[in-house]
């Protein structure tokens, strides 16, 4: 029995800990998900990343097209 609680302490010794990190996973700061998202798109447009993901998709698709067979 003595063995079976050596073996089993790593696992269970810090468990407090770990159901404590998962308790503050839930935890929510800012409720207003529609908020962040259209504020994060709005940096993505002002910042000119949307024209690079444009750019990006639209070259990897002609280099798709320019190297495949058939």
């Amino acid at each position: 029995m003595e063995h079976l609680n050596d073996s089993l302490l790593p696992l269970l010794g810090n468990l407090h800990e770990h159901i404590t990190l998962l308790a503050n996973v839930g935890h929510v700061k800012d409720p207003d998900l529609l908020g962040q998202v259209q504020a994060s798109w709005n940096h993505f447009v002002k910042t000119g990343q949307v024209w690079a993901m444009l750019i990006g998709i639209i070259v990897g698709y002609l280099f798709k097209g320019f190297t495949s067979y058939g």
